[in-house]
């Protein structure tokens, strides 16, 4: 091999004793090293832009192995801190033998030798001469005692002295990796820096229950606890106002207004299928003082709570008002209900966005079911207690003296808000100054996220994932919407109601949990879809139980009828519920978490609520009443209202209340509610089997690559 003089090296033996080399003048050493130094640059930025970021380090560290032990460290420590990059050393046999790990003329000949490969090697090696250096003492000393085998064969060809510094190099880029990729954010650069990283792999895998692995509550870390009761509470501040709006208010409106009216005002759920119009604002506008989450967390709550103290100190008025001429009033009742839980959407939009974070990689699936238990809990004790317990009959019954009864419940609506408005204050009071949350580097702009959120509008499974949650909840609305409300119509006690409730809520929480547990180890989506055919099922016999109501009234065997219905519709909603929210924690991106959460809730959501006030309006539309006049002239002082003489119909529930009250009777020829369920249930069942399932299963067979945004 020729030096870069032109002029060649004698042939040395490896056993032979080291020899004095010729070597090339100094100006002509100098112009090869120039032309090097420069070849070197232009090999190492084209070898820079071919790889990865990942496999660059990797790269290194091994070429650190091959790396002269005892670099110049004049020049190492120039290089370094002039930030430029230089070529290595010559080293010839005029080198004194200190400098070296070997004074053996191959080494010499390796060294002189300048190809590519070797190009490449001394370049890379250059930069961890810092790192190498601060360890080389050390290494240097305990190199005797952990000299291996494989070390005395690195030594034959000049490398011995460096592996000692590598090791300690590994280490350090290994804690400081550790150190530095704690938030999903880092963990996901991390991962997507690397060569081997593909989005053309499948969604990841749930472990399986053969593996003897399922993380519950009690194996979990005392910080993912913590945050995890955190999550829990801040959804059941939110279970407490919609609670009131989907559940106690509407059977307490029932009395006075018919079904149309009750379509009205479910209009102020609405917020939460709303919620993503302005969910970027919350993802990309917030203060670093109290956090990207608290931002809005704490304001939002704050302004609850105030509105809270404010609706109870007025709402007895209102449902007055909302009652007169037929509903007239509905919508400004409705309007200010609306405010409240657009207030609750926004929160939740944060709160959804920050369960993200909160919890590690490994108890995400937690979110979903601290979102369960939390908002169930909260809708529990704000529609089965509460609507208990504001009952006049079961408080009369269980809780004052038969000589004393009382003409309200121990709740009042007013006293609740105005109890649980109090309650929010004291909670934000607690967030604010008790809890830290961690600090973020996403300083995207709202047009910023507003274009990631078109952006993830645009992508086809989407798309697609979008209709199916439209329309799948449509076979289910009649169920959901009319069947408690009918039952009452019946004759069905409001007591009788709650304790059915109330027995039900014990199975709906625990078994959230446990849900939340079957979705780690199975495709949440195939219990979807399970949960599908099973709420379809629920809906057919929740119109069987209505139609056998006793004529005498409520029975023991009837109860424990109405409350196994009532299990089974809501079992299988939570499972649907748990596992479709399970499946939007997998496939969202924790960088633009809070959007891509909320549009995915949003749509889900919206299928909900927007079927709800055409299926209640079809309800009255498809009901044939008439009010038949009293056939005997009625006793004196029984009458209540203007004496029914003429047949009308009284498929409202005003209409109702004046054929009873003038003597009259109303039969019901024809029950919407009945041809309504019936209708829902045909629907589900042919967009399940005809366009549901075989595209839930194709996107849950996605990659990770098609819920991502190309860059």
């Amino acid at each position: 091999m020729p030096t870069p003089a032109g002029e060649p090296l004698p042939p040395v033996s490896p056993r032979s004793a080291p020899t004095i080399l010729p070597f090339p003048s100094a100006s002509d050493t100098r112009r090869a090293s120039t032309h090097l130094a420069q070849y070197e640059q232009n090999q190492h930025a084209r070898h820079r832009r071919s790889i990865s970021q990942g496999d660059l380090e990797l790269q290194d560290l091994e070429l650190q192995d091959l790396a002269p032990s005892r670099p110049r460290p004049s020049a190492s420590r120039a290089a370094t801190r002039s930030g430029k990059r230089r070529p290595a050393p010559l080293h010839t046999a005029s080198t004194p033998p200190a400098a070296s790990s070997s004074s053996h003329a191959p080494e010499h000949a390796h060294l002189l030798r300048r190809d590519s490969s070797a190009s490449d090697f001394e370049s890379d090696s250059d930069d961890a001469h810092p790192m190498g250096k601060r360890n080389s003492s050390k290494s240097n000393r305990n190199s005797v005692a952990r000299q291996s085998s494989t070390d005395s064969l690195r030594a034959q060809n000049g490398q011995a002295s460096a592996s000692g510094a590598m090791n300690g190099m590994v280490e350090q880029r290994r804690k400081h990796a550790g150190n530095d990729m704690q938030s999903p954010e880092h963990h996901t650069a991390s991962l997507m820096s690397r060569s081997s990283f593909t989005l053309d792999d499948p969604v990841p895998a749930m472990r399986q229950e053969d593996d003897g692995y399922s993380t519950g509550f009690f194996e979990m870390s005392k910080k993912d606890q913590r945050n995890f009761m955190l999550l829990v509470l801040l959804y059941f501040l939110q279970g407490i106002p919609m609670g009131l709006a989907t559940g106690s208010v509407p059977f307490l409106l029932k009395s006075v207004v018919s079904y149309s009216a009750i379509g009205v005002f479910s209009l102020a759920a609405y917020p939460y299928s709303l919620k993503l119009l302005w969910s970027p604002i919350v993802d990309a506008v917030w203060t670093p003082r109290l956090g990207r989450r608290k931002s809005w967390i704490l304001p939002i709550q704050t302004v609850s709570g105030f509105s809270m103290i404010w609706l109870g100190s007025h709402v007895n008025k209102m449902m007055e008002q909302a009652g007169e001429k037929d509903g007239a009033g509905m919508w400004s009742f409705t309007w200010w209900w609306f405010a409240l839980v657009f207030l609750c959407a926004t929160q939740d939009i944060a709160v959804d966005g920050w369960a993200l974070t909160l919890l590690s990689q490994d108890n995400l699936a937690y979110a979903s079911t601290a979102q369960t238990v939390g908002l169930t809990a909260g809708q529990f004790l704000s529609y089965t207690v509460f609507l208990a317990f504001s009952s006049k009959d079961f408080a009369n019954k269980w809780f004052r003296p038969a000589d004393a009864p009382g003409d309200v419940g121990l709740m009042t609506l007013d006293g609740y808000l105005k109890f649980w408005g109090w309650g929010y204050l004291i909670v934000t009071a607690g967030l604010a100054f008790l809890k830290r949350e961690e600090r973020t580097k996403n300083t995207d702009g709202i047009w910023e996220v507003y274009k990631i959120m078109g952006g993830i509008l645009k992508l086809k499974n989407i798309q697609t994932f979008i209709v199916i949650h439209l329309i799948a909840k449509i076979g289910f609305q009649a169920n959901d919407g009319v069947t408690s409300l009918k039952l009452i119509d019946k004759g069905f006690s409001q007591e009788d109601l709650a304790l059915t409730i109330l027995i039900d809520f014990p199975f709906e929480v625990g078994l959230g949990y446990y849900i939340g547990k079957w979705c780690q180890t199975s495709p949440p989506m195939h219990i979807w879809c399970w949960a599908f055919v099973g709420r379809l099922f629920a809906a057919g016999f929740a119109q069987f139980v209505v139609s056998i109501f006793p004529p005498g009234g409520t029975t023991t065997w009837y109860l424990l009828l109405v409350i196994s219905e009532h299990v089974l519709s809501t079992f299988m909603n939570t499972v649907m519920f748990v596992a479709v929210s399970a499946f939007h924690a997998k496939i969202a991106d924790p960088v633009i978490g809070g959007t891509y959460m909320t549009l995915l809730a949003t749509v889900s959501n919206l299928g909900g609520t927007f079927p709800r006030f055409f299926v209640l309006k079809f309800v009255d539309m498809f009901t044939v009443a008439t009010c038949e006049p009293p056939t005997a002239p009625p006793k004196e002082g029984s009458l209540k209202g203007a004496l029914v003489t003429q047949a009308f119909s009284c498929a409202l529930e005003a209409d109702k209340h004046r054929c009873r009250d003038g003597g009259g009777k109303c039969n019901i020829t024809t029950d919407g509610y009945y041809v309504m369920n019936v209708i829902c249930i045909i629907i589900g069942i042919v967009t399940f089997w005809g366009f549901i399932k075989p595209a839930v299963m194709r996107i849950q067979a996605l990659p990770l690559r098609a819920w991502r945004i190309s860059e």
